[in-house]
């Protein structure tokens, strides 16, 4: 509330700066940031058919992909504190990226060509995510398969816990990761998102 009766301003009217080069002035103070050593992650947003997606990356790679209901500032709080916090919204870093998204969900990529960070992940669950690419586009692998896979034949709940903590869903697939009787169980960006995966795949 304003205590001295003082109408409260809007400064976004004042500023000279339009919507439309945001992104060209995000992009310019990235570069200043990163000649100065200053920038170790970069963000974007997509449209895609499951909903909005983060995409984030480190000069290793990509590092992120989350779907809405993870909760963008949470997810973002997340990288903050296990990768860095020099963090910077900066849309052209990610176009590679956000390109190859588009040909996949377009059905014109059935790979993907990015280098990945697997900073996020450690241990049996990064060893379970970095196989999952060895599932073939429209095909599937059961929890007792990439157990198997990883040497680990009896830890089928420890690679569910993997599929369910994959930093990077859809480039790293594990959607294509079902049960032993080929019914779905759960996924990160909800059943619903997983069924459009496969069906768009021609594995439903």
């Amino acid at each position: 509330m304003n205590t001295n009766d003082t109408p409260a301003l809007d400064l976004s009217a004042a500023l000279p700066v339009k919507p439309e080069e945001l992104d060209t002035l995000r992009d310019r103070l990235a570069r200043a940031a990163d000649q100065d050593g200053l920038l170790d992650v970069t963000y974007r947003t997509i449209d895609s058919p499951l909903g909005t997606l983060l995409l984030a990356a480190t000069e290793r790679g990509l590092v992120r992909v989350a779907y809405e209901r993870e909760e963008f500032e949470r997810v973002l709080d997340t990288i903050a504190q296990r990768v860095s916090s020099r963090i910077l919204r900066t849309p052209a870093r990610l176009d590679a990226v956000a390109r190859e998204l588009d040909e996949y969900f377009t059905g014109r990529r059935t790979t993907f060509d990015l280098a990945l960070d697997h900073s996020l992940s450690s241990g049996f669950r990064a060893e379970v995510q970095r196989s999952l690419p060895t599932i073939g586009y429209g095909h599937t692998a059961s929890y007792g398969d990439i157990a198997t896979l990883v040497g680990r034949p009896r830890a089928v709940r420890a690679v569910g816990t993997a599929c369910a903590t994959n930093p990077l869903p859809i480039v790293v697939p594990c959607h294509r990761v079902v049960r032993s009787d080929g019914s779905y169980g759960g996924y990160v960006g909800g059943v619903d998102a997983k069924t459009t995966l496969l069906t768009m795949e021609g594995a439903a």
